[in-house]
């Protein structure tokens, strides 16, 4: 099969792929800064983009990204106060997973893959998929649901050493900063101006939210730790070692489902 990204294919060509027991991959995003120097959809452009490149590899086609996600919070995104940060409720957010992956059954797809790419939809998604299974478990016992909510959190140590040099922070506070920059510079370098990158670091991080939000636990450049220390060459290794397991993951699980079924 040739096309991969759903938005492209004929209402014929869907058929056809649900006939020939092709899978279908959710991308899921979010609308939310990323410092100066990298564009407002970065986490929607790097979750499908990531998504095509494991569905060549994986018997999958790619459904239209979700764009918004849930509220970004100041010690994992930056927060709400950013102009163009656009964000949705927790409620909103499952009801329209849960609606689009309905959607994907009564088509006809079974294997269905959500893959997430902003940490705060993180729970959002398992509850939605929870949901679904539940509500259509009678009906439909033959859906397999794969849900991978945090595809960058198991990387090996020596790339972990290579990426951080020493200074990671957590993926939480990464936000804008090494790993970000670095997969966006390999993947679509034109959308990063990497000569308005620079470290920046909240007053603290607290283990505890606040509201109201007081300025002093995120920053105001948007980037949180140290996007100076990115490149190209760390965004392609990370890149790789991510697809790879994704690729790895998806194919023995939907093997496995569909020698047990």
């Amino acid at each position: 099969m040739g096309k991969r990204l759903m938005s492209e294919m004929t209402w014929m060509e869907v058929r056809d792929a649900v006939d020939m027991g092709e899978g279908v991959i959710l991308p899921i995003g979010a609308t939310e800064q990323h410092g100066p120097h990298m564009p407002l959809c970065t986490d929607a452009l790097l979750s499908e983009k990531m998504a095509l490149d494991v569905a060549k590899r994986s018997n999958l086609i790619v459904a239209p990204t979700v764009c918004y996600g849930f509220r970004s919070r100041p010690t994992t995104g930056g927060g709400q106060t950013f102009p163009g940060t656009t964000s949705v409720r927790g409620s909103t957010l499952t009801a329209i997973i849960m609606d689009v992956v309905k959607e994907f059954i009564r088509t006809g797809f079974r294997k269905i893959v959500l893959f997430n790419w902003h940490f705060e939809n993180t729970n959002f998604i398992y509850d939605a998929a929870y949901n679904v299974m539940e509500d259509t478990k009678q009906e439909y016992p033959d859906v397999k649901l794969l849900i991978i909510e945090t595809p960058f959190s198991k990387l090996k140590p020596e790339t972990m050493e290579y990426v951080f040099e020493g200074q990671f922070p957590g993926w939480g506070i990464e936000h804008a900063s090494i790993f970000e920059t670095s997969v966006m510079m390999y993947v679509a370098p034109n959308l990063v101006n990497f000569s308005k990158a620079k470290d920046d670091q909240a007053e603290y991080y607290p283990f505890y939210d606040m509201l109201p939000i007081p300025k002093r636990i995120t920053t105001e450049s948007g980037i949180l730790w140290k996007a100076t220390l990115a490149s190209k060459e760390k965004g392609e290794v990370v890149w790789k070692e991510i697809c790879e397991n994704l690729v790895n993951s998806v194919n023995m699980e939907f093997t496995r489902w569909e020698k047990e079924n």
